[in-house]
């Protein structure tokens, strides 16, 4: 999944929302200001993310603000439909005997916004270069099952001996084929994500190293353009125009602004005062109120998303290695107040780290450690030594709307086990992701995923997973990846299920995150505009959104 920024959802995208989107309390925005002219295109529809954590760049971006502006500019070898099933969109055909070499042919039409015609080189190419772990890309992981990743990818202090996938191979311009390193009957399911889309030769330079100004200037095949450079930092809109050349037709509206806040409130009162157009997740507090105030044009609907606090449980503060302390956290939360007082009654407690929007999830598949039970919680606690550890620290980005659940959980912790809790906001949700990358966070966190594709996979490999492209936590397990692997080679997903749900168990005893709750999509937006609709994975229909 992605994570996702914000306490909506991540997300992400994924963590949620990434999970989600941007918020806080009052202040003023980071952004340009409250109308279109302050840095983006009259008469444009605003929409509300956070900043994402990287350039503009499909196989660096694993968060749900990049992928939201990524949605837009791109789109891939398949996309979802409102069951969450998979249908072909670029791609004309996805074939495989053995659920090992699969061979994809793609439709005529297609082009990138400089003219060029979408080719299969353009995945191949765009495929090698996430795939090199020397290109760093938080995508990266998603390609491990291809063979010749593990020649790119070798690991720490080791020399990759390739710097393209072997199991990738050019047939011509319309057909590519991919073969695994093991069977993966779910493989055409992944393909809509992110990661996967192509990117156009004109990314590029020699030698498959991508152009410095890309990020800032993608070139994509979506129905909307970048309509001028975007510098990550600096810029607090990204602007686009309708792609008029698009080969599924023209979207209904004519630019898009992309307006950046850290402050989830004052994005909603820019959102009430019609300075924004559209919201995927409202501010806590907010919520209740929104339902009267905007009535049709509020939107509450099931999302994928899960939030949850997590534990860098190899290189974190004593208390987060401890298991036994980490059960004594879940057992000490109260997620049904939380859920119904400071949602407003939109989210649900959670109870697995496989969403109910897929198949897999099991309720009550996390047993008593995600049952409010204080007294258990205070005596498992004390006698894993939890009184002698310090304070314990809750590390959350305040440009997602979680301070109020936050404190709700610190309340929580202090009254039920005795122990001193510190709430940490941070401005950026990209800066708690960079620091857990680079192992620099100690404390607990909080985190959201958000599904890439509709799979309990999604929810297990890239967070728990070895190595996985989202493994805040540092858990690693290789009877857990094991698991995954046979879930995979199983012939469908039914009969996949039992290895998932038994990777799943293997996590909800370690619990390197605790779930706290199951997302809903709490959206809105004003009067200019109509038509607007979100999907599971929160990403707004912007082809088929109209002016009022």
């Amino acid at each position: 999944m992605r994570v996702t920024k914000g306490a909506q959802i991540v997300a992400g995208t994924a963590l949620l929302a990434l999970a989600v989107a941007a918020c806080g309390g009052g202040g003023e925005s980071s952004g340009t200001g409250s109308t279109a002219g302050a840095g983006g295109a009259a008469g444009a529809v605003r929409v509300e993310i956070a900043e994402p954590q990287h350039d503009l760049i499909p196989g660096n971006t694993t968060e749900t603000s990049g992928a939201e502006v990524l949605n837009a500019l791109f789109v891939g070898l398949v996309d979802y439909d409102a069951e969450k099933k998979p249908y072909n969109r670029v791609a004309e055909s996805i074939e495989s005997p053995d659920a090992t070499t699969w061979t994809i042919k793609l439709k005529d039409g297609y082009k990138w916004h400089n003219g060029e015609p979408v080719v299969a080189q353009n995945f191949v190419d765009s495929w090698n270069y996430t795939a090199n772990g020397a290109n760093a890309q938080e995508g990266n992981y998603f390609f491990g099952s291809v063979k010749g990743y593990d020649e790119m990818n070798p690991g720490e202090g080791k020399t990759p001996t390739a710097t393209t996938l072997a199991g990738l191979k050019v047939v011509d311009d319309k057909t590519f084929t991919v073969e695994l390193k093991n069977p993966f009957s779910g493989f055409p399911t992944m393909l809509g994500y992110t990661a996967f889309y192509g990117l156009p030769k004109a990314a590029f330079e020699s030698e498959g190293k991508l152009k410095a100004d890309f990020g800032g200037n993608p070139v994509g095949n979506g129905p909307f353009k970048i309509s001028k450079p975007w510098k990550r930092g600096t810029d607090q809109t990204i602007s686009t125009v309708r792609n008029e050349e698009f080969m599924e037709g023209k979207a209904k509206i004519e630019a898009v602004d992309f307006k950046i806040y850290t402050d989830l409130n004052t994005a909603y009162n820019d959102l009430r005062a019609g300075n924004l157009d559209i919201m995927d997740q409202l501010p806590a507090e907010q919520i209740a109120s929104a339902k009267q105030e905007f009535g049709e044009r509020y939107i509450e609907q099931p999302s994928s998303g899960i939030g949850y606090i997590g534990f860098p449980i190899k290189s974190g503060a004593d208390y987060a290695k401890n298991k036994d302390i980490r059960k004594a956290v879940s057992m000490a939360i109260d997620r049904k107040t939380i859920t119904e007082t400071v949602f407003s009654g939109t989210r649900v407690p959670a109870d697995d780290f496989i969403s109910p929007v897929v198949p897999g999830y099991r309720q009550g598949a996390c047993g008593e450690t995600c049952n409010y039970d204080p007294a258990k919680a205070k005596e498992l606690f004390t006698s894993a030594g939890g009184p002698s550890m310090g304070a314990i620290e809750l590390g959350y980005n305040a440009d997602g709307g979680h301070k109020e659940w936050i404190e709700a959980v610190a309340n929580n912790l202090r009254t039920n086990l005795g122990v001193e809790v510190t709430p940490k906001p941070v401005e950026k949700f990209a800066t708690i992701l960079d620091d857990l990358g680079a192992k620099k966070w100690q404390g607990a966190f909080r985190m959201a995923w958000i599904m890439d594709y509709p799979s309990p996979e999604n929810y297990l490999r890239p967070q728990f997973g070895t190595g996985g492209s989202s493994n805040y936590s540092g858990f690693e397990s290789k009877e857990f990846d094991d698991l995954v692997t046979q879930g995979d080679a199983a012939k469908t997903l039914d009969e996949g299920l039992p290895f998932y749900q038994k990777a799943d168990d293997l996590v909800l005893e370690e619990l390197p995150y605790i779930p706290v709750y199951f997302y809903q999509t709490n959206g809105a937006y004003s009067a200019n505009v109509k038509n607007v609709k979100i999907d599971p994975f929160e990403r707004i229909d912007l082809f088929n959104v109209e002016k009022a």
